[in-house]
């Protein structure tokens, strides 16, 4: 496993965020998840830190990814390899 930084935002039924962990566990990253309520309104760390309530999203660091699997998979892969 490559150690980072990542920390995903996300939920277990979330397909999108299924997309997201499958690429982390394919490039053998250690990442921390923090699952998210399913109701928008209660979700406010996500809030309060991506400005947004949609998942998954993303800090790697500074970096910052919010609700687009696409571009964090994107980033993923540039940045670790794959």
């Amino acid at each position: 496993m490559i150690d980072t930084d990542i920390v995903l935002y996300q939920a277990e039924w979330c397909w999108y965020c299924a997309r997201v962990r499958e690429v982390l566990t394919d490039l053998l990253l250690d990442y921390k998840i923090v699952n998210v309520p399913a109701e928008h309104e209660r979700r406010t760390a996500v809030k309060a830190l991506f400005g947004t309530t949609g998942i998954p999203s993303m800090t790697d660091g500074e970096i910052k990814i919010a609700d687009d699997d696409d571009a964090i998979i994107a980033y993923l892969r540039e940045r670790y390899g794959g």
